[in-house]
C-alpha cells in the first residue's frame, strides 16, 4: 500500500525560492576578480538567477545541455549553480587547476554547449578553445571590464542579464533529472564524470544543514574556501541558502593573508577547506598573534588533517570538524561532530576522536570488507576496504561503463579505495588510501600515521610519506618534508618519531624540499612524489 502524500519532485530551484522567501536579506559577500567586495542578498540572487535562466534559454540552451563553469567562488558562480539546473540543464563545474590535456578531455567527454568563465581564465581558454567542442562563451564580468578576446561566440555576463526580465517560473521536471556534473581529478587515467541529480543535491544539502547546524544557521557567516568547482563546495552552496547562512566568498584570493583579512573584516564564524589552506592560515595567525574576529569553527576535509593542526586550532579556541567524503558522494560522507558528553572528555581523548574522520552522515551507510569481500566488524580493530551507499552516492560514472563496473560491488555499494576501521561508536578511521599503503617485509605501514607523527614536530611545516622500492623489504617509507625553520633538527625529528612509532614503521630517509606538489584539488600529490623518487637510493643501500 502506497502512502497518500503529494508526489512533488525535489528540485534545486526550490532551495533558492525558499531562501528568497525566508531569508531575503541574508548576504552573499564576494571578493571579486575585478577587485573590491560585492554584496548581494538571497533575494537579489534569486532575481538575477531568473534573469540568467531566461538568458540561457535565449542562447539556445535547454534541458539536458551541459553548461561548463570555469570560475572562482563568487556571487555569479552561485547564480549559475541555480539558474543552470533550474532550466533542466546540467551545471558542469570545471577545475582550472587540471592540466590542459585533462581539460580538453573533459569538455569533449561532457560535450559542453557553453562555458561561463571568470576573467582570470580568459587567456587559458583562448589557448584551449580550438580543441574544445563548438560552444558559446560567457565572460563573467560587466561591460567595463570586458576584455579583448580571440574567442568567438562570446558574450558579457552582465549584458546578458540586463537584457532579460526576472519574470520567470522555474519549470517542473522529474527529480531524477541530472543537475550537476563534476569530474574527478584523474590522478590515474582520464578524469571520470559524476552526474548528480536534483534529488541527490537537495537531499545532500538537507543533510549538511542538519549535520552542521551550529555553523549553518541564521546569523552565521560561512567562508567556503573549498571551491565551487570541487564537489559542490562540500554542499555549502545548497546548505547555506536552505539554512539562511551568509556566505563569504574568497574569489581567487586563497593565500593565508588574504583569507585572514577577509574573515577578519566580515566576521566569519566558520570556514571550510583542505589542510593545505589551513596551514597557510595558521602561519598568518602565528604572524599576527591572534585569530580573525568571530572565527570559532573550521571544517577540514579533502585529505587527512594532522592531529597537530587540530590541536593547534583547538588551543586557539577554534572548534575543528574533521570531515571526509568524495566527489562520488556529493561529497560529504562523515563528520567529526562530537556529542556533548564527548566534548567533556580529557583533551587528549577529544583530539584523538577529532583526528578520526568522524561518524557517518544521515543517509550514508558504511561497510568495510576483507580481500574476499566479506564484511568485517565495526569493532575499531578490524581494517578493510571502505564501501559506501546512499541516495546521494553515485551508481556509476557518466558515460564510462568500464569504470562504473569496477567501482560498484555486487551489492550495489561504491568502493572508495580507502582502507579503514570503524569503532563501535561509529567513528571512521581511515588508515590510508589503498594505493598509498606501504608494504614492508609483509607488514603494512600507514603513510597517514607516520605523517601525523611527523607533523607533531615543530620543525616540520608540511610533509608526505611515500614508499620507495627496497631489495629486501619490497618497500620502505621515506619522509618528504617542508621545514618550518632554517636548519631543521633532523636528529630531533628522528628521536620524535622513534618515541612514537615501531622501529619497522620509521622512515628510512628524511628529505627536505622547498614545497610539496599539489593535486588539482589542493591535496599533496603522492603520485608525483613516487614518480620523482622512484629511483631514490636509501641510506642503508648506498
Amino acid at each position: 500500500m502506497r502512502g497518500m502524500m503529494m508526489d512533488r519532485p525535489l528540485k534545486v530551484s526550490d532551495i533558492l525560492t525558499y531562501a528568497e522567501d525566508m531569508h531575503p536579506g541574508t548576504e552573499i559577500i564576494s571578493s571579486t576578480v575585478e577587485g573590491g567586495i560585492h554584496r548581494e542578498t538571497y533575494a537579489q540572487m534569486a532575481e538575477r538567477a531568473r534573469k540568467l535562466a531566461r538568458a540561457l534559454l535565449a542562447l539556445g540552451l535547454d534541458n539536458g545541455d551541459r553548461i561548463a563553469t570555469l570560475a572562482w567562488n563568487g556571487y555569479r558562480h552561485m547564480e549559475l549553480y541555480y539558474a543552470v539546473p533550474g532550466i533542466g540543464a546540467i551545471c558542469h563545474t570545471m577545475n582550472p587547476r587540471l592540466s590542459a590535456e585533462q581539460m580538453i578531455y573533459i569538455t569533449n567527454h561532457a560535450q559542453d554547449k557553453a562555458m561561463f568563465l571568470d576573467l582570470t581564465f580568459v587567456p587559458l581558454v583562448e589557448k584551449l578553445a580550438p580543441q574544445f567542442p563548438d560552444m558559446a562563451y560567457v565572460i563573467m564580468t560587466d561591460a567595463a571590464h570586458m576584455p579583448q578576446t580571440s574567442l568567438s561566440n562570446v558574450h558579457c555576463y552582465e549584458d546578458l542579464l540586463a537584457a532579460q526580465s526576472d519574470d520567470f517560473d522555474w519549470p517542473e521536471f522529474d527529480e531524477t533529472t541530472a543537475a550537476g556534473l563534476c569530474y574527478t581529478s584523474g590522478t590515474t587515467g582520464n578524469p571520470k564524470g559524476v552526474l548528480y541529480s536534483h534529488r541527490s543535491q537537495v537531499l545532500h544539502g538537507l543533510m549538511a544543514g542538519i549535520s552542521l547546524q551550529n555553523a549553518l544557521r541564521v546569523g552565521k557567516r560561512l567562508l567556503p574556501v573549498v571551491p565551487l568547482f570541487h564537489a559542490n563546495a562540500w554542499g555549502m552552496a545548497h546548505a547555506a541558502p536552505l539554512t539562511g547562512t551568509s556566505l563569504v566568498m574568497p574569489g581567487p584570493h586563497l593565500d593565508g593573508a588574504s583569507v585572514f583579512d577577509l574573515m577578519d573584516a566580515e566576521g566569519v564564524f566558520c570556514a571550510a577547506g583542505v589542510p593545505t589552506v589551513w596551514l597557510g592560515l595558521m602561519a598568518e595567525i602565528k604572524k599576527r598573534g591572534r585569530i580573525p574576529k568571530g572565527f570559532a569553527e573550521v571544517i577540514v576535509g579533502g585529505s587527512a588533517a594532522p592531529s597537530s593542526m587540530i590541536q593547534g586550532f583547538e588551543d586557539l579556541g577554534v572548534s575543528v570538524c574533521h570531515a571526509w567524503g568524495m566527489t562520488e558522494m556529493s561529497p560529504v560522507g562523515t563528520l567529526g561532530i562530537l556529542t556533548p558528553e564527548m566534548e567533556t572528555l580529557p583533551a587528549a581523548e577529544k583530539i584523538a576522536l577529532k583526528s578520526t574522520q568522524g561518524r557517518r552522515a544521515f543517509l550514508v551507510d558504511l561497510k568495510i570488507v576483507d580481500e574476499a569481500g566479506n564484511r568485517l566488524p565495526h569493532d575499531g580493530i578490524a581494517t578493510g576496504e571502505l564501501f559506501v551507499r546512499g541516495p546521494f552516492i553515485m551508481s556509476g560514472y557518466y558515460n564510462n561503463a568500464a569504470a562504473s563496473a569496477d567501482a560498484i560491488d555486487a551489492e550495489g555499494w561504491f568502493g572508495t579505495g580507502d582502507v579503514a576501521s570503524i569503532s563501535p561508536e561509529g567513528f571512521l578511521n581511515i588508515t590510508d588510501r589503498a594505493k598509498d599503503l606501504i608494504k614492508s617485509g609483509g607488514e603494512w605501514i600507514s603513510s597517514i600515521d607516520v605523517e601525523n607523527m611527523a607533523m607533531g614536530h615543530p620543525d616540520i611545516a608540511n610533509c608526505a610519506v611515500i614508499a620507495v622500492p627496497h631489495p629486501k623489504w619490497d618497500e620502505r617509507p621515506v619522509l618528504i618534508a617542508v621545514a618550518a625553520r632554517e636548519n631543521p633538527d633532523i636528529a630531533g625529528i628522528r628521536a620524535h618519531l622513534e618515541a612514537r612509532l615501531a622501529k619497522w614503521q620509521l622512515p628510512d630517509d628524511i628529505i627536505f624540499v622547498d614545497d610539496l606538489p599539489l593535486t588539482a584539488t589542493g591535496k599533496v600529490s603522492k603520485l608525483t612524489l613516487r614518480q620523482a623518487y622512484a629511483d631514490h637510493i636509501l641510506p642503508d643501500e648506498g
